[in-house]
């Protein structure tokens, strides 16, 4: 299986990263600029490189906005918990992790990947089902973040919850009914945040297991957020408590 990366910030940052890339794709008569940065480095790397027209990578990318440029690489690569909580501890830093619950939306959940790498997440959560994978649509909206994030995709996030207790972190969800406001929870301890699913917010479940509920307060008519907003709120405090 392979991904099609596209979008000049997220091939050079794929360039960058260690992922094997099979085959690099410019537009005819695209060489200049930021894409001829793109070329020299895929020829130092000693990559494949081919010169399509636009029809080509509008087919490859959905019609997508490619601006010039795509990669073929392996499929993306989860990680496991563990691995994000080894990273926390290799930085020597406190555990700081996102879990996505249930979000569908590929550009909220690719804005959010980008967020996060901004705010020093160490790694984020996924679910298995009902919910959004990383793919091109994710890949382009985190602008080369996913290449620096690990996301560890999981059967079932309350016993996804259950292991980072056992690690020692403390658990905040998000939530409209919130007890607490966001600015009024210690967040410099080891934590994980989970944002919930577009539509519905979090599941009851995921709730009652959360050791906080935490609501943005609100000053306008409007009473809720995108989950991206949401969460790009959230985990600015988080990193704003620590400094």
């Amino acid at each position: 299986m392979s991904d099609i990366v596209f979008g000049r910030n997220s091939v050079m940052e794929l360039l960058n990263s260690e992922r094997t890339i099979n085959k690099l794709f410019i537009q005819k008569g695209e060489t200049h600029g930021a894409l001829k940065k793109i070329i020299d480095l895929a020829r130092e790397k000693h990559l494949i490189i081919s010169e399509v027209h636009k029809s080509k990578l509008d087919e490859m990318t959905d019609h997508q906005n490619h601006q010039g440029v795509a990669a073929e690489t392996t499929s993306y690569q989860y990680s496991e918990i563990d691995d994000i909580l080894k990273r926390a501890e290799e930085r020597k830093e406190k555990a700081f992790v996102l879990i996505a619950d249930g979000i569908e939306d590929p550009h909220n959940l690719g804005a959010m990947i980008r967020t996060a790498e901004c705010m020093g997440v160490h790694g984020i959560i996924i679910p298995k089902r009902r919910a959004v994978p990383v793919n091109q649509t994710v890949a382009k909206v985190a602008a080369g973040a996913l290449e620096h994030m690990l996301i560890a995709r999981v059967n079932n996030i309350n016993e996804a919850i259950k292991e980072l207790q056992d690690n020692g972190l403390w658990i905040v969800g998000t939530d409209a009914a919130g007890k607490d406001n966001i600015d009024g929870i210690d967040m410099t301890c080891p934590i994980a945040v989970v944002i919930g699913s577009e539509g519905y917010g979090m599941a009851e479940l995921t709730k009652k297991n959360c050791d906080f509920l935490a609501k943005i307060p609100m000053k306008g008519q409007i009473t809720s957020l995108n989950a991206s907003v949401t969460c790009g709120m959230i985990l600015y405090e988080v990193s704003r408590q620590r400094g």
